[in-house]
């Protein structure tokens, strides 16, 4: 059986982007593999170094796991900051990482292009952090978007130099889990780039009908088509795709011949694709709610998951000390 981890920042509620880029599959994955899913709650001050609620995004994010479908009877869930195992190995990785290669990465190019009074140490080292919640567990597979492709690569890296350096055979280079498909991704309503918390565009679990509503009609068009057959613009091709997901493809394919033939209303299409997205999203909502009013049920996951997800993490640490060479006198 295959070893999976995968993690999610804890500033705030998934959003489709998430739900649809990585949850339906983990469904798929649980049943299939060893998994480790974790809230990484570490990441999140890398650009929220002072969050308003830390602990009840924690919660929100645990919850939206477990009503999205993982099993904590089949999954190990758990918080990233319950395995300090990943913090002494997140140190040990940066003393063979060059900052050259880790100012180079795009993430951190983009962070600072957007957070220029918050460029820390901490987002310099975001990929090793990564590096470590991955191949602590000696995963194998990472289901990850587009944008972490990089971030993967260098997860790879940073495993193959620790096994040439001590000349062994110890870390596994993980590859990408998508099912032999593309990496998803699932763009924003502002016209352009992928669906996201900071960027202020995304769709997400615990939206109200009213708020999706309201989101959706809100969401960038165009002037519509000027000939017949004329290629979408990106706002509209975006629009297209989150209706891929959502829709049912016989309205999918309506409106798109509805643009071929310059008769499309946007008014329509919006009203349609909100009501689609509460179609999905409802249900999780509701699950969502009854979670976070368990407390001993939520206590229970977080504990178990902590205890499985250390027992893996603490005999990597072990193996990985005695190989640079830390031995008991």
């Amino acid at each position: 059986m295959d070893i999976v981890v995968s993690g999610i920042r804890s500033t705030g509620n998934l959003h489709l982007g998430n739900y649809y880029g990585a949850m339906k599959n983990f469904l798929r994955m649980q049943d299939e593999n060893r998994c480790f899913f974790f809230i990484a709650d570490y990441h999140a001050l890398t650009t929220h170094p002072k969050p308003m609620d830390l602990a009840g995004n924690i919660r929100q994010v645990l919850a939206e796991y477990l009503a999205s479908g993982i099993d904590p009877e089949k999954a190990t869930i758990f918080i990233q900051s319950d395995v300090p195992e990943v913090s002494e190995l997140y140190l040990l990785l940066n003393m063979n990482a060059y900052v050259g290669e880790l100012e180079r990465t795009a993430s951190f190019k983009e962070k600072i292009r957007k957070h220029p009074d918050n460029i820390n140490a901490g987002l310099l080292t975001y990929p090793v952090l990564m590096a470590a919640d991955i191949i602590i567990h000696k995963a194998k597979y990472v289901p990850v978007g587009k944008d972490q492709e990089q971030h993967l690569e260098m997860t790879r890296r940073f495993a193959r130099r620790f096994n040439m350096m001590y000349e062994v055979d110890y870390f596994p280079e993980p590859s990408a889990y998508n099912f032999g498909q593309q990496l998803v991704k699932i763009p924003g309503l502002d016209g352009s780039g992928k669906m996201g918390k900071s960027e202020g565009n995304g769709i997400f679990l615990f939206d109200t009908p009213e708020e999706i509503r309201k989101k959706v009609m809100k969401a960038v068009t165009d002037a519509g088509p000027r000939s017949l057959n004329e290629e979408p613009s990106e706002p509209i091709k975006n629009l297209f795709t989150i209706m891929e997901v959502v829709s049912d493809p016989s309205t999918l394919q309506y409106f798109k011949e509805k643009h071929a033939t310059c008769e499309i209303r946007y008014g329509d299409l919006k009203k349609q694709l909100a009501e689609d997205i509460i179609k999905v999203t409802s249900p999780i909502r509701e699950r969502i709610v009854e979670i976070l009013a368990d407390k001993p049920y939520m206590a229970k996951v977080v504990k178990s998951g902590a205890e499985r997800a250390r027992e893996s993490a603490s005999r990597t640490v072990r193996e990985v000390r005695e190989i640079i060479g830390y031995r008991p006198f």
